[in-house]
């Protein structure tokens, strides 16, 4: 791990393996079946090669990763002194940690907190709290570690957020056995992926070296890779494996109906001794049988837990619009990672320049370069966001050079207002400035059309230039590519000489016509 205050080397999640790809490495060696609990007959979580592909166990720095989320295992007042936490709020800066002091305040054992990451390669800090273990409160904390990580997943879902990482520091460091919460973690994401997969791309369980074997023993159990996985995994998961969204089952909590209601203690099948209440028509024994009747777990029966879960989750569910959104979103995603996009990258009409003088990253699209009739929208998208998506999760700067574009160098009006509703907010709320260079008249009316009725949200970020150089008050020369084309035009259009600082802010560059 790098010394504290020094920048990390920041990975990818794209970089990381998914469990998918690691192979199967069948039972640990020299496992005596018969002393496994084969507490099922078949596995109750099958081969889903579809899951596989969204978990991760992974080995380094947790503030190196370039993610939507990363995981803050902390304390109730957010104060927590842990390596993972420290770690965190250096690399972020002290913004976050005043975030969490004057917007957040507290978080309760069980919750979760979102905040901006700040200067972390990651988007967002979500914080939770785990529970203290004590063995003979052992029912609570599996509730409370559950919860954990179920209210981290719920924050993704609901944030419309893909991409988290866990570090597993959490439950040992509070005195939780190691292997039992392994067993809490990757249970809970399982259901989770498995009810609500499709808005989850990738879940990372970043180990350490003193968990990383407990880790990598118990993920083929709830995420077999085989048929020889699941089967060992039938054996050797524990009896106990939670409810369908694997919440641990409480006992205590379940209604048990009895024959007859007004008999006290258990049930004659517990094997305990019932004692019986005698039913009289006295009209003096009726307050004694409505006292015991009334103190029985039957007179205080609660409503059915698991269907109130479920209805909330319907209750909470994104509205078909949004969904259908998301979806095609994550769909271009997942494409944006698989395609073979070396035809589009060859055109030079989109790329990643250097960076501007505070270090954003700038992007760079050349108008004259897209041939739009011949070319598939559907992948120009994904290689859109191919080459944006490692980009946004920080402030970027986009140029958009309109020099001599002709009108089959021009999508569809339609096509850019469907990238624009795409997107998620990160691109919208990154963006810092648009420079268009060398606008005509009708491309700035066009402009002003869309961001009147579409694209309001970065209307204050566009600059019209009439010249190259004035892009030379913020981004370095050596740091931008520029066809030469573009530079010839640019002297034909302007000459040599007309940059002066004085000009740089007329009226011909304002965002406005």
């Amino acid at each position: 791990m790098d010394p504290l205050g020094a920048r990390p080397n920041i990975v990818d999640a794209d970089t990381i393996a998914r469990w998918s790809s690691s192979d199967p490495e069948g039972p640990p060696p020299n496992v005596d079946d018969s002393q496994l609990p084969s507490s099922h007959v078949i596995s109750p979580f099958p081969v889903r090669e579809d899951l596989n592909t969204k978990v991760a166990l992974w080995s380094g720095d947790i503030a190196s990763l370039q993610v939507e989320a990363v995981v803050n295992p902390t304390n109730e007042g957010l104060t927590d002194k842990n390596p993972i936490t420290v770690r965190l709020f250096e690399m972020a800066g002290p913004e976050l940690r005043e975030e969490c002091k004057t917007q957040i305040g507290t978080c309760r054992t069980g919750e979760a907190k979102i905040s901006a990451a700040y200067q972390l390669p990651a988007r967002h800090v979500i914080h939770t709290v785990g529970p203290r273990y004590n063995p003979r409160y052992r029912t609570a904390a599996e509730s409370a570690l559950y919860n954990c990580y179920r209210s981290v997943m719920q924050i993704m879902r609901n944030r419309h957020l893909a991409t988290v990482a866990f570090s597993m520091y959490n439950s040992s460091r509070r005195g939780y056995p190691p292997e039992e919460g392994a067993h809490i973690a990757i249970r809970t994401i399982r259901r989770f992926l498995e009810h609500f997969g499709d808005d989850i791309d990738m879940v990372i369980f970043v180990s350490s070296d003193g968990n990383d074997a407990v880790y990598r023993q118990t993920f083929p159990l709830y995420f077999p890779r085989s048929a020889e996985e699941e089967s060992y995994a039938a054996k050797a998961l524990p009896a106990s494996i939670g409810d369908e969204m694997g919440e641990p089952i409480i006992t205590e909590r379940q209604i048990r109906i009895l024959e007859n209601p007004t008999t006290k203690g258990a049930s004659p099948e517990d094997g305990e001794e019932v004692e019986e209440v005698e039913i009289s028509n006295d009209d003096t024994n009726e307050s004694e049988l409505i006292s015991e009747v009334g103190s029985h777990p039957f007179s205080a029966m609660s409503s059915d837990h698991d269907q109130e879960r479920r209805e909330h989750i319907s209750r909470t569910r994104l509205p078909s619009a949004e969904e259908a959104k998301l979806r095609r979103y994550q769909n271009f995603l997942r494409a944006s990672r698989t395609e073979n996009f070396s035809d589009l990258a060859g055109l030079g009409a989109f790329y990643k320049a250097g960076t501007d003088y505070l270090g954003r990253q700038v992007v760079v699209f050349v108008g004259r370069q897209f041939p739009a009739p011949k070319v598939d929208l559907a992948k120009a998208i994904a290689f859109f966001l191919h080459v944006m998506e490692p980009v946004v999760s920080r402030d970027y700067v986009l140029i958009y050079f309109h020099s001599l574009v002709l009108s089959e160098n021009l999508p569809d009006s339609n096509f850019i207002k469907d990238i624009y509703n795409l997107v998620d907010d990160k691109y919208r709320d990154h963006l810092a400035a648009l420079y268009i260079v060398h606008p005509n008249w009708w491309f700035k009316m066009s402009c002003w059309w869309f961001l009147t009725f579409t694209g309001s949200a970065v209307k204050e970020k566009i600059q019209y230039l009439t010249g190259v150089r004035y892009l030379y008050d913020s981004i370095n020369p050596d740091q931008i590519e520029i066809p030469n084309f573009i530079l010839e035009h640019d002297i034909q259009v302007n000459g040599t000489n007309y940059y002066t600082p004085a000009t740089r802010h007329g009226d011909d560059q304002s965002g406005g016509l």
